[in-house]
């Protein structure tokens, strides 16, 4: 039966197994925020006893850990960031790929979106990262314009207690 801990600051998917010194844990996937199929595949591939998938998702939930029932198609994104940097597959590999994708459902993406398509993979941390970046040249940016105008006098005189002429 599997179990799942966290180990600092990641959680882990652990199973017991039986051996001859006693009790051992062994770890079978880890995963830093939100459960999905394909973490859920991997501990299922390394485990040696019955892997009960949906009772493992019951658990997470019951400790407040995020789960998605939708793959992240990691290799597929990062197939697609490097045809976007212009590193092509081998010719081979590419009359396969057509074969294995002509099959598969296509649903176009708006041209706006196709730019942050390559985001969506990406950890938090690497968005992050981006994010600071573009604040520092859009901070740079507006420190280095002049000001355009000075702020207008108070449009209104304004009211005070003071003795009246």
């Amino acid at each position: 039966m599997a179990s799942i801990r966290k180990q600092r600051g990641v959680h882990e998917i652990r199973e017991c197994r039986a051996t001859p010194r006693g009790p051992r844990q062994y770890t079978l996937a880890r995963f830093k925020d939100v459960l999905t199929p394909e973490v859920l595949d991997e501990a299922a591939a390394r485990a040696h006893q019955p892997f009960d998938r949906d009772r493992l998702v019951e658990r997470a939930r019951a400790r407040g850990i995020a789960v998605s029932r939708h793959r992240t198609h990691a290799t597929a994104r990062k197939l697609l960031a490097e045809l976007r940097r212009g590193m092509l597959p081998e010719p081979s590999l590419v009359a396969q790929l057509r074969g294995a994708l002509a099959a598969a459902e296509e649903h176009a993406l708006p041209v706006h979106l196709a730019e942050a398509a390559d985001w969506l993979g990406r950890s938090e941390a690497a968005r992050g990262k981006a994010l600071r970046g573009l604040l520092r040249v859009a901070s740079r940016v507006a420190h280095s314009r002049e000001k355009r105008r000075e702020a207008s006098p108070e449009p209104f005189p304004r009211f005070g207690s003071g003795e009246s002429a």
